[in-house]
């Protein structure tokens, strides 16, 4: 499960953030529902002068795992 953030928000460790097929538009938050050419997190600033509220931390697997790697 993906913990809450504290700090400012960057899309790129976001479980929400997608790549998206449009090259006009390449960047997407699922959250929000809506692609942009930006970052989300800069796309929502700018529409409501704060930042995102939607923003959870994805997990990220430890390279130390045992199983990491086989299979």
């Amino acid at each position: 499960m993906a913990a809450p953030f504290s700090g400012r928000p960057k899309c790129m460790r976001c479980v929400h953030f997608f790549i998206t097929y449009d090259p006009f538009f390449p960047n997407g938050c699922r959250a929000m529902n809506f692609k942009s050419r930006g970052l989300p997190q800069d796309e929502v600033r700018s529409a409501s002068g704060s930042g995102c509220l939607s923003f959870l931390e994805r997990l990220l697997p430890s390279a130390g795992r045992a199983d990491a790697g086989e299979g």
